[in-house]
């Protein structure tokens, strides 16, 4: 593995959880060393394209989020088509549900989901941040689905919306 710093999981913040339930703490563009993107609800320049131009993020239906909604599970339109595929892309190739990840800050309020996702995306290997976008740590090279629990990878043999 390379020499890259290590990013803990104490690093995933609040502020690094997207109107559509993404926890940008664990996506391969925020843990890379360079042009390392701030998050999704950022303003800062170092933001990805994708995430710039994003059509959940910058949503107008029900008002602008971050207007009066900080989620997506605030819009009278929850679970609308675009976050219905975008949940069943990440459920297929990544075995994360973004619709399950806003049913739990729904149910325990984005400071309890960061907690959990501290636990559950941390390598019991290294202790680094496991990342979403690759299927070993990307800092010890230990297998994801061996280091996940049985409830973070359980989404892999969900249903799809």
């Amino acid at each position: 593995m390379s020499a890259m710093e290590t990013i803990y999981p104490e690093s995933i913040e609040s502020t690094l959880i997207a109107p559509c339930g993404m926890d940008c703490g664990v996506c391969i563009g925020h843990l890379r060393e360079k042009n390392r993107c701030a998050g999704c609800s950022s303003d800062g320049a170092n933001k990805v394209k994708h995430c710039q131009s994003c059509r959940i993020r910058n949503c107008d239906e029900g008002g602008t989020l971050g207007a009066s909604r900080e989620f997506c599970f605030e819009c009278a339109t929850f679970p609308c088509t675009r976050l219905k595929h975008l949940d069943a892309r990440y459920r297929k190739k990544y075995g994360m549900s973004m619709a399950e990840n806003l049913e739990t800050i729904h149910a325990l309020g984005v400071d309890g989901f960061v907690a959990m996702e501290r636990q559950r995306w941390k390598c019991p290997g290294c202790g680094g941040v496991l990342c979403v976008h690759r299927e070993a740590c990307i800092y010890c090279g230990r297998a994801r689905a061996a280091a996940m629990p049985a409830n973070a990878k359980g989404a892999r043999s969900g249903t799809e919306s």
